[in-house]
């Protein structure tokens, strides 16, 4: 697997398997498949609707979660310091993690800078 390394010395994978329009019921055996045959980044979003199958996928696969490269974003109508501190903390629950490697801003409309700051307190928390 090729990685490259983001600006804070995190390993990212090249390659990704990402889960947008993936129905929440095939989400699940999808990404448990994806990581089975090597994949090791996984892309959601919470506008997908399919976080809780990536997170039942991760826990069922058995890979320890700091091999795997998770990426979710915050979605418009969660803008804002207190919704994106919310959302940032549902997502979490969802992929059942305690943290994701990248977290994006899904389209930076709205308060993104209150989101920005919520985002830059979940990342300090680990």
């Amino acid at each position: 697997m090729n990685y490259v390394t983001l600006n804070n010395g995190v390993k990212m994978p090249q390659l990704g398997y990402g889960v947008y329009q993936t129905p929440l019921e095939d989400t699940e055996r999808c990404v448990l498949t994806a990581i089975q045959n090597g994949y090791r980044s996984i892309d959601t979003a919470q506008a997908y609707g399919n976080e809780a199958g990536v997170g039942r996928a991760i826990v069922k696969s058995g890979v320890p979660r700091e091999e795997l490269f998770i990426t979710t974003k915050i979605w418009i109508s969660n803008a804002g310091y207190e919704k994106a501190k919310h959302s940032i903390e549902a997502s979490l629950k969802k992929l059942q993690t305690d943290y994701v490697d990248l977290l994006l801003i899904h389209q930076p409309f709205g308060d993104y800078y209150g989101t920005y700051r919520a985002m830059e307190e979940a990342y300090k928390k680990d």
